[in-house]
């Protein structure tokens, strides 16, 4: 072994992957209809985004970088102009502007583990937490997906002061997250609740402020995530909560101190996005109306699993990562962007194409996409 080249242990690693059925690769999606990119409301692609996003670079000057990390040079008047307004959007005291989701969850909890000693976390939350718990000091207990009672037992337990992290929508499942009743187990408890609102945000709640705010939450969890690249088309993240958790957040966390901060541009395209967000309730209502559709065509397929939700994110469950590869692959050839989704992203048994509907889709498209997933089902049942 010790004769090998690191390139040679590397491609190694990557035979095995590549032998289990798991190795990852990075595809172009040209002249494919897409059901799988988070661009929900279409504001990705959306030509009135990108002109207001124009006219705000033109109004606003500036330079193109933002030449350093938030405490150096990074800062600006910009930036907490639209903290400022996002808290408010959100009925938050204060908000917070990371570069990305990722580095947002990262930050927040591995900086939370410096005071908080466990964090208990929903079993299917987003890797960017794992990670943010590994980097901490704190202990990270796994719930039951969306099950309050096994929150509670695990809390009765616990000593000292607790973190519990779910979102409102999971990225891999789609369904929703009964807030409320975890916020009831967390007051029993005096645990703080943090939610991840990335696949909720622009979706849901009025003009799209999340489900926490739908829900009339805002009083009783203690910080929330809302990122940018998914419904809102651009790109970054802010971290909801208190004062003294921004301030908390300023001086702990890595991703933050020691990270060049975003564009100009990025930071006007987060604003002129919010703008667009009182506009596109039409936009709202055809996602929704063309995830039903989508649903009751897949609801007679007898072999395989649709997982209950009512997001835009529909997991059809296709066991066995070959099965669900194939699948995935014989769609792709019908034209249709979609992906297989399989371990270590989903445990095994559980393999799924995540399918995503979007606000530019039509039924057509629906309709196509259904027939070709029947006719691949049949070919590799």
């Amino acid at each position: 072994m010790a004769d090998l080249s690191l390139n040679d242990l590397l491609g190694s690693k990557l035979h095995q992957r590549k032998e289990s059925g798991l190795l990852r690769q990075l595809r172009v999606a040209e002249g494919k209809t897409d059901f799988c990119s988070n661009d929900y409301l279409g504001l990705a692609r959306s030509n009135e985004l990108k002109l207001r996003i124009s006219e705000a670079e033109g109004q606003e000057g500036g330079g193109i970088g933002s030449t350093g990390s938030r405490l150096l040079s990074g800062h600006s008047r910009l930036s907490e102009q639209l903290e400022q307004r996002i808290a408010e959007f959100h009925g938050s005291p204060t908000a917070l502007l990371f570069n990305s989701g990722y580095d947002a969850n990262v930050g927040l909890f591995s900086s939370l583990g410096r005071v908080s000693h466990t964090i208990v976390y929903d079993e299917l939350i987003h890797a960017s937490v794992h990670d943010g718990i590994r980097l901490s000091k704190a202990t990270g207990i796994a719930f039951r997906h969306n099950d309050p009672q096994h929150l509670d037992q695990i809390l009765s337990a616990v000593d000292g002061h607790s973190v519990v992290a779910v979102e409102s929508i999971y990225s891999m499942d789609g369904d929703a997250c009964d807030l409320r009743a975890m916020a009831d187990v967390c007051d029993r408890h005096g645990a703080s609740l943090i939610v991840d609102e990335a696949h909720a945000v622009g979706l849901f709640g009025q003009q799209g402020r999340g489900l926490v705010h739908a829900a009339g939450l805002e009083g009783r969890v203690f910080a929330r995530l809302m990122t940018y690249g998914k419904a809102l088309g651009c790109h970054g993240a802010a971290v909801l909560g208190s004062d003294v958790l921004r301030q908390f957040l300023i001086n702990y966390a890595r991703p933050l101190i020691y990270s060049t901060f975003t564009s100009r541009h990025a930071l006007l395209s987060i604003k002129c996005a919010y703008d667009m967000l009182s506009v596109v309730d039409d936009k709202r209502q055809i996602t929704s109306h063309l995830t039903a559709l989508l649903k009751h065509e897949l609801s007679s397929l007898a072999s395989v699993h649709l997982i209950p939700s009512n997001s835009p994110i529909q997991g059809l469950v296709v066991p066995g990562a070959a099965r669900c590869r194939a699948v995935a692959q014989q769609v792709w050839d019908d034209g249709f962007d979609i992906r297989p989704i399989v371990q270590p992203t989903v445990p095994m048994g559980s393999e799924r194409i995540r399918i995503c509907l979007h606000a530019f889709n039509t039924e057509a498209e629906v309709m196509a996409l259904a027939g070709s997933l029947r006719k691949a089902l049949e070919m590799n049942s």
